[in-house]
């Protein structure tokens, strides 16, 4: 059976440790579902007539997106091949709680997971979702604790990953 899971994200290296977290957490239970991951952040396109007629996904993406995270969840995808069925992300550009409600409905969403970490690395128009998945009442909010560790040599690289 496919299921569908969102993990609030700012698209940093550090935020896919929760995604790390919760495929390994499937796997140790020997979970036989497959998974749609949604990795969503909050961006607030503005309220210029111009930004909204010609701004796309692909340049938001373009602006708080690194390659190195696209990279990283390709890494992440070809270690769990048998738990992840894609690998999607996505931006909600809502301002109400009941946007965000339809936004989990109409994707089909059936687990959440946040992290509530400290070290948030939102660009200039991100916003963080967290509020928004724990007032959600179609889906049970799930929060993961990622410990950061100072003295990591590959901090905010690619090798993070594999720690």
């Amino acid at each position: 059976m496919t299921k569908t899971i969102l993990i609030a994200t700012d698209f940093s290296l550090e935020s896919l440790d929760i995604l790390k977290k919760v495929l390994k957490n499937k796997t140790d239970k020997n979970d036989e579902n497959q998974y749609n991951i949604l990795l969503v952040s909050g961006y607030d396109m503005g309220d210029s007539i111009r930004d909204l007629l010609f701004t796309t996904k692909s340049s938001v993406f373009g602006k708080i997106r690194p390659q190195e995270f696209c990279d990283a969840y390709s890494i992440i995808n070809n270690k769990y091949p048998s738990l992840i069925n894609k690998i999607t992300c996505d931006i909600f550009t809502g301002s109400f709680q009941r946007t965000f409600n339809s936004f989990i409905e109409a994707a089909n969403v059936d687990e959440a997971y946040y992290s509530t970490s400290k070290s948030r690395h939102l660009s200039k128009n991100q916003f963080d979702i967290t509020s928004y998945l724990k007032k959600c009442k179609h889906v049970d909010a799930v929060e993961i604790t990622t410990e950061t560790t100072e003295l990591v040599p590959e901090k905010g690289r690619l090798a993070e990953v594999f720690l």
